[in-house]
């Protein structure tokens, strides 16, 4: 459980790395590529930051991911100038995509196609007939 502290500071930075993040996609002209940060969770010392990334067209995810992750030190020095006045240490940043909207998508794909278990009871392991 995540305590009000630990909330503010995963909403302070995500504010943050928000601007910090589409600002670097505007500044290098870069095109048909939306990143946005789904959530933030700090750990209870907060000195770790998890940083769960949603990015469209999910083709690019993993190039984008993988930029991210090597220019994280670059990113934090920006972080650590916005928020000097809030926070007296910024926490390490670790960035990972949020698939959870692909979870979603195909749940529901599963429930209104032909894969949908509850007209098909078949398609279930456990009602096999071996």
């Amino acid at each position: 459980m995540e305590t009000n502290r630990q909330k503010k500071i995963g909403g302070v930075i995500q504010k943050d790395l928000v601007d910090i993040l589409q600002g670097e996609v505007r500044k290098n002209g870069i095109t048909n590529l939306i990143i946005s940060v789904s959530k933030v969770s700090v750990t209870t010392d907060l000195s770790v930051a998890s940083v769960y990334l949603s990015i469209f067209p999910q083709e690019k995810a993993k190039d984008t991911l993988a930029a991210i992750k090597t220019n994280s030190t670059l990113i934090k020095h920006d972080l650590s100038q916005r928020v000097r006045l809030q926070l007296r240490r910024v926490p390490n940043l670790n960035f990972f995509i949020d698939d959870s909207l692909d979870y979603i998508e195909k749940i529901d794909n599963a429930l209104s196609g032909k894969e949908n278990p509850i007209e098909n009871p078949d398609l279930l392991e456990k009602r096999r007939k071996s």
